[in-house]
């Protein structure tokens, strides 16, 4: 079974960075395409970025365009956010997910990610 396991939240200032990594076990990451997610509460969760299976491709939502990049390194079989000019609502539980149906890229549609890890607190404030 796929497990996925975040690390890397912090309380950081405005305009600050952090770089959020998940590391998986149970399964190679290299047939799985990833995302990551976040959620406050009382909110939906939103889909923050992903990356197809080769890496060649992602998405960011507008939000983060910019600020936010994704990377893979299937040797480590670890997928990174590096996060910069934080902003106070970019504060958030931040999930990674996997999932191996999408094939040629990815979308930042929850329901598109089988499995998730556990989550980070990414708190931004001054």
């Amino acid at each position: 079974q796929l497990q996925l396991v975040e690390s890397g939240g912090d309380l950081v200032r405005p305009g600050g960075s952090l770089r959020l990594s998940c590391a998986a076990s149970g399964f190679s990451l290299d047939y799985y395409a990833l995302g990551w997610f976040r959620q406050v509460p009382g909110k939906e969760r939103e889909g923050v970025s992903c990356i197809s299976r080769s890496g060649g491709r992602t998405n960011y939502a507008d939000s983060v365009k910019g600020r936010f990049t994704i990377s893979r390194d299937n040797a480590k079989n670890t997928v990174y956010l590096q996060m910069n000019s934080l902003k106070p609502e970019d504060t958030a539980v931040y999930y990674c997910a996997a999932d191996p149906r999408l094939r040629s890229g990815c979308d930042l549609d929850s329901n598109s990610f089988g499995s998730w890890g556990q989550g980070t607190q990414v708190t931004v404030s001054s």
